[in-house]
């Protein structure tokens, strides 16, 4: 498979996902077909199909592509950075920072914008960010893969805590388990323009870096030594995760497991240089999410399973063989 020219393995992986695209947009509870949906993306004609299609399957599935791209990505940068095979922003507080950041925002400010609610969830994903990697390092030989892990499992419970309490306190539960729950289910045009250009931006700056990424990952002293300023690129490398890990917290809610799992498959594929595993991570989580969703919404329709559920299914067994590997189950 790794002798394989990677231009290959990148067109057979967008074959794959535009064949998802399609599957996603296809099946559901209302009866539509591929001609509908060739129809929907391609002409003005309406009919009762095709508008279900434009106006709630396409922002869905946008939506589930650009957050299953900004989550792989932004696992596969953790893991680049920290050298820790179980980095993952659901699994190190990013997440449940936003998560927090997003029930104090509708707390306190119930009138704030769906702008100022996503600004909210990068401050979140900061913080959580911190409390974990600033608890790991307080020991002597901090960061090790486990030591993060729990330290990220601690930070994690605590977040997702205060915001089950803010939720209960303040009679707000219903409107936090709306994002809490993982689901895309009415993501609007709106809401996708304010998100999506966040989530390119950062998608492209983890391009545009990731070759430096690939030094670090193997060496601080090599990087170093080959002129790398470090402290810079990790910087801006943080920057990066928090703004995919915000954006998708404020676009779907908190999910878990998609940036530990992509990255890992990827690497299998087409081995450990980020200028590969960066964008073939973002076209296997885009393709991940789209089936995540689709099975949600198919696997007991017209009834709703929440995607973070299907999810959580696939990703902890994931995690346990991974943990049980030593982080090497794909190297």
């Amino acid at each position: 498979m790794k002798s394989t020219p990677f231009v290959f393995k990148l067109i057979a992986a967008s074959f794959a996902f535009v064949a998802m695209f399609f599957i996603a947009m296809v099946l559901g509870a209302a009866d539509t077909t591929i001609k509908d949906v060739w129809h929907a993306l391609t002409s003005n004609t309406t009919s009762k199909q095709i508008s279900i299609i434009r106006e709630l399957r396409l922002p869905r599935e946008i939506a589930a592509i650009f957050v299953g791209a900004a989550l792989a990505t932004a696992g596969a940068i953790m893991q680049g950075i920290t050298r820790n095979p179980l980095a993952d922003p659901g699994l190190l507080g990013l997440t449940s920072g936003a998560n927090a950041a997003l029930a104090i925002t509708i707390a306190f400010i119930p009138s704030a914008n769906y702008f100022s609610i996503m600004i909210a969830c990068f401050i979140g994903a900061a913080i959580g960010g911190c409390l974990v990697f600033g608890i790991g390092a307080m020991k002597k030989g901090g960061f090790s893969p486990f030591r993060i892990v729990l330290a990220g499992a601690a930070v994690s419970t605590f977040l997702h805590a205060i915001a089950e309490g803010i939720g209960i306190y303040f009679k707000i539960s219903k409107d936090v388990s709306m994002w809490t729950a993982g689901g895309i289910i009415g993501t609007s045009w709106s809401q996708l323009q304010v998100i999506v250009p966040f989530i390119s931006i950062g998608i492209l700056i983890s391009l545009l870096l990731s070759r430096q990424l690939t030094i670090l990952s193997l060496s601080e002293e090599v990087a170093v030594g080959l002129g790398q300023k470090t402290t810079q690129i990790k910087t801006i490398l943080f920057i990066v995760i928090i703004l995919l890990a915000g954006a998708s917290v404020a676009l779907v809610g908190n999910m878990t497991f998609i940036g530990l799992m992509v990255p890992h498959v990827v690497r299998a594929i087409v081995g450990t240089d980020y200028r590969f595993i960066i964008p073939m991570s973002a076209i296997v989580g885009a393709t991940f999410m789209l089936f995540a969703d689709t099975l949600g919404r198919t696997i007991n329709a017209p009834y709703e399973t929440p995607v973070a559920a299907i999810v959580a299914m696939i990703g902890l067994p994931f995690f346990l063989f991974i943990v049980h590997k030593g982080g090497k189950a794909f190297s």
